[in-house]
């Protein structure tokens, strides 16, 4: 079943790319269908799956060489199922309204869709080779979607610039899943993780990975393709940039820190990478008059402080990465549909220009405002939660947890200040 749904994800894209023009914003229908059959499936299995009972699928690919497609579906890859699904399926609801009638939104579709469907398989593989061919398939559809504009030159630039560090980061991290996968005897992740590999090799191989995952989270200092992709339209920062694509190399640090924390300089190389993003970040989020460059800065940042609490490999750590990674997706995917909705009817997103929004835009304001409280972690709100775990996880900890905690309460306050500016703007 889970290929199946792979397969459903390459299949309704590829009938959206098709149809193209001829089918319009109707591809988002034709589209829709993978990302909601996916969620059906996940509410049908997820009872079996949180109670300990993983969903798996094995098929040969190229058995002469030891390669097989193996899928395997887990409470992690559920969680990040919600993600790549469930607020996919929501952006394509939002996409219906966004482009109206433009002869785009066909091909806008059919590139969502395939994307869904390669970032649907990075977080069920089972296998690091198959995590990297679906790994590089986000990158090549990512690069058509930031470019769909590909008559501008600014679409164009940002397109290649995010396929060049994206692309050359998974070169490096797929040098070090050969080594890791030689070392422990078996490319299976879920083998290698239960009987982890250690010594030199495997410590270079480490940070080979560290270096992919990255590049593909926009930490510093690969960090500046982000926010020159928000060239792209509100839908698809909303989905690749906040829910699905940035988290690929959260979700890779997460399958493996458990097994790596304490492995060569693993977790001091990781922490440090995640505050430094965090922070700066933040500072970089103060500046910008375009609420999207804002919100992109946001995202690295808040991606930093996802980054320390998976790395740091310690149940409680990732319990509370679990929980922000999941309040991360809403509320961002969240302000990223209001800043559309503002651009497209103010047809600015610049703060020194926007005008006075009126009664009509009341439930726009409500929604900004609580994605944003959350953002900021105003209690009771889902960022809260996320962020009190955190503390809670490291506040008892040695001389170096707290260290890491101070990081990021420095990080969080930065955090409310560009929260703060975004809900004053609207």
């Amino acid at each position: 079943m889970l290929t199946a749904l792979i397969v459903l994800h390459a299949v309704c894209g590829a009938a959206a790319l098709v149809g193209g023009t001829r089918l319009g914003r109707r591809g988002l229908l034709v589209g829709a269908v993978a990302p909601i059959a996916t969620v059906v499936w996940a509410i049908i299995e997820g009872r079996g799956i949180l109670d300990g009972t993983p969903v798996s699928s094995h098929t040969g690919w190229v058995p002469a060489l030891g390669l097989n497609i193996d899928l395997r579906a887990d409470p992690y890859s559920l969680l990040m199922i919600v993600l790549v699904s469930g607020i996919g399926a929501l952006v394509f609801a939002y996409a219906w309204s966004y482009f109206g009638r433009a002869p785009k939104a066909g091909k806008v579709a059919g590139l969502l869709t395939l994307f869904a469907g390669s970032m649907l398989g990075v977080v069920l593989a089972d296998n690091l080779l198959v995590l990297y061919l679906f790994w590089e398939l986000t990158s090549i559809t990512s690069y058509l979607l930031i470019g769909i504009d590909d008559t501008e030159a600014d679409a164009r630039a940002a397109a290649r610039h995010a396929l060049m560090v994206t692309g050359a980061g998974g070169l490096v991290m797929l040098g070090g899943l050969v080594l890791l996968g030689q070392q422990a005897g078996t490319f299976r992740i879920s083998e290698l993780v239960a009987q982890p590999p250690s010594g030199t090799v495997t410590a270079v191989a480490l940070v080979l990975v560290l270096i992919g995952a990255f590049t593909k989270s926009a930490q510093y200092p690969f960090h500046a393709w982000l926010p020159q992709a928000m060239v792209a339209p509100t839908p698809i920062s909303a989905y690749l940039h906040s829910a699905a694509m940035v988290k690929a190399g959260i979700y890779l640090v997460a399958r493996l820190a458990p097994a790596f924390a304490h492995e060569g300089v693993w977790r001091p190389l990781v922490v440090t990478v995640g505050l430094v993003t965090m922070i700066a970040g933040g500072l970089r989020a103060l500046r910008p008059f375009d609420l999207k460059q804002l919100l992109a800065f946001g995202t690295i940042s808040q991606l930093g402080f996802l980054m320390v609490l998976f790395g740091y490999g310690e149940p409680a750590t990732t319990a509370a990465g679990c929980a922000l990674i999941l309040a991360h997706g809403l509320f961002k995917a969240a302000l990223f549909m209001v800043v559309g909705i503002v651009d497209h009817e103010t047809h600015t997103r610049d703060i020194r220009e926007l005008p006075a929004l009126g009664p009509g835009w009341t439930p726009t304001k409500a929604v900004a405002l609580l994605s944003a409280a959350s953002m900021a972690a105003v209690p009771p709100l889902a960022g809260f939660i996320a962020k009190e775990q955190a503390y809670g996880a490291l506040v008892d900890g040695s001389t170096s947890d707290r260290l890491v905690l101070a990081g990021i309460v420095a990080g969080s306050v930065l955090t409310v200040a560009y929260s703060l500016r975004f809900a004053c703007a609207i």
